[in-house]
């Protein structure tokens, strides 16, 4: 494990259970939710599904099972691979709420055993921003690649790069020079819902922040076809971009 992901993993285990329960419910409540309507808690990632019965996910970063879950009662075999064992705690307990099973193996990404999962999944799925947490794109998604079975399917939904000039997500991420490589240090995703004095005592982050060419390029460079590029209007403003998401098959 590289010292940025050690430094990332502090982040992301800094209150996250506590966070999720304030933020998302108790793992009962959230349990709840997720049955009403799994496809509504996938929101527009539903429609990159073909199916979901029986279909195996590798759900990537997938941080409190807020994905995986819904996915699950649908019908899906889910293993979440994450780095935060408070996550890892909180999705296990709501899938238990909600009467199902999902595999959530606690680990760095780019460490996951392929003698156990290469080319085991159908499905590589990613969503809310993580592709910024890895200094070597290239790396990453040759593991992607690595997991899917021959046909098999990547849906990598992330945050536009137009954010990297604008802060239209208004997560204070912003470079404001589209074509930079450098590495940015910054805030998780979650620390603007804290007060000031615990605010900034939550470990920083450091992320490479790319364009569009250099995450297309990376994804047909590491073998996959290249099938589909969606852009998505930004939650802050519906006339900017916000989100994109990448399908490409193996």
């Amino acid at each position: 494990m590289t010292e940025y992901t050690k430094q990332h993993k502090k982040a992301w285990e800094f209150d996250a259970y506590e966070f999720w329960v304030e933020h998302a419910g108790s793992p009962l409540q959230r349990a709840k939710e997720d049955l009403e309507d799994p496809v509504r808690m996938l929101r527009q990632y539903s429609s990159y599904f073909d199916t979901y019965e029986g279909i195996r996910v590798a759900n990537i970063c997938g941080s409190c099972g807020k994905k995986a879950i819904p996915l699950a009662i649908l019908g899906a075999q889910v293993t979440v691979f994450d780095l935060s064992e408070a996550n890892c705690k909180y999705a296990l307990e709501t899938a238990s709420a909600a009467g199902v099973q999902i595999d959530f193996q606690v680990c760095d990404i780019m460490e996951i055993n392929l003698d156990k999962y290469g080319e085991y999944f159908d499905v590589v799925f990613m969503e809310g921003g993580i592709l910024h947490y890895f200094h070597d794109l290239d790396a990453f998604m040759r593991v992607m690649h690595s997991l899917l079975k021959d046909g098999g399917r990547m849906i990598c939904s992330d945050f536009h790069p137009f954010t990297k000039i604008t802060d239209i997500l208004e997560f204070g991420w912003c470079i404001g020079d589209y074509f930079s490589t450098e590495l940015i240090e910054g805030e998780m995703a979650h620390a603007r819902f804290y007060e000031e004095e615990l605010r900034a005592s939550i470990p920083k982050c450091h992320y490479r922040k790319y364009t569009i060419s250099e995450i297309i390029n990376s994804v047909i460079r590491c073998g996959f076809t290249l099938k589909r590029f969606d852009e998505h209007p930004a939650w802050t403003n519906r006339q900017m971009p916000g989100e994109f998401t990448v399908i490409a098959e193996r």
